[in-house]
């Protein structure tokens, strides 16, 4: 393991039994390292493993060969270090902004009153200050993915997982979220893996793209970015760099098809 990784994934399978239509080798032989502080996309087409893999990071499936480490330790189950946002804010409608935020700490029975203030910096930072005694039903799809976010990075985890987190927003929720999480990047520092299936969205956000391959899933490249997280996005977005990694992306990818076309 290098000196510098946070996480790494060593020859990972998983295969899912079913009692119907038989067995689904869903990972083969996956390998990747990521770095401490490091944004890493994992982007890749529906289906071929890229959630599989982010709950195996985090400890809510087991690998049916291979192992996980975080900080050098396997990763056994669900972790105190790691937090997961999911596809959808998954906010209790019966909890306030806050109290939902708020809710890892009554989980775990620490004092609620010791974590108030860092849950509210949170919020001021994500742009909720005014919403924090507001419902769910109150809020917009991406406000609620905002306190979704909050209540991940609350107890200050050392890894952020994040499952399409913005993939059912409509595309100018979703690239005023991206530029959101590229700011909480910036000013956390934190390590995060990030699954999604958008091309353009990946090059946005990391400093690295782990491609996947269709099912079973495998890293098939790793992609550097170019960009390191010292630049503000809308920079990135005005980069002809950036346009040259989408485009390269892209190729990859239809490259990638065109075989599966010939093969078959």
């Amino acid at each position: 393991m290098g000196l510098d990784d946070k996480l790494r994934v060593e020859g990972v399978w998983k295969r899912f039994r079913g009692r119907l239509s038989g067995d689904v080798l869903a990972l083969k032989d996956a390998h990747l390292s990521v770095g401490e502080g490091e944004f890493v996309a994992l982007l890749g087409p529906s289906g071929c493993g890229k959630t599989t893999l982010l709950r195996i990071l985090a400890g809510l499936e087991t690998p049916s060969a291979g192992r996980v480490t975080i900080n050098g330790a396997v990763v056994e189950g669900p972790s105190e270090h790691v937090s997961f946002v999911f596809q959808s804010a998954v906010l209790l409608p019966w909890r306030t902004v806050l109290a939902n935020v708020l809710l890892p700490v009554e989980v775990r029975g620490l004092a609620v009153a010791v974590w108030k203030d860092r849950a509210l910096n949170l919020l001021e930072m994500t742009g909720l200050a005014d919403f924090v005694h507001a419902y769910p039903r109150e809020l917009s799809g991406g406000m609620r993915q905002r306190a979704a976010i909050c209540r991940a990075l609350l107890l200050d985890p050392a890894v952020l997982l994040m499952d399409e987190p913005f993939g059912a927003l409509d595309a100018m929720t979703r690239d005023a979220m991206n530029e959101e999480l590229s700011q909480i990047w910036r000013q956390s520092g934190k390590t995060i893996v990030f699954v999604t299936h958008d091309i353009s969205e990946a090059v946005r956000l990391a400093t690295r793209v782990a491609v996947m391959s269709a099912r079973p899933g495998r890293i098939e490249a790793i992609v550097d970015t170019g960009f390191t997280g010292a630049e503000e996005y809308a920079e990135r977005l005005r980069s002809m760099h950036y346009l040259e990694k989408v485009q390269q992306l892209r190729s990859m990818f239809l490259t990638d098809a065109q075989t599966q076309g010939t093969a078959r």
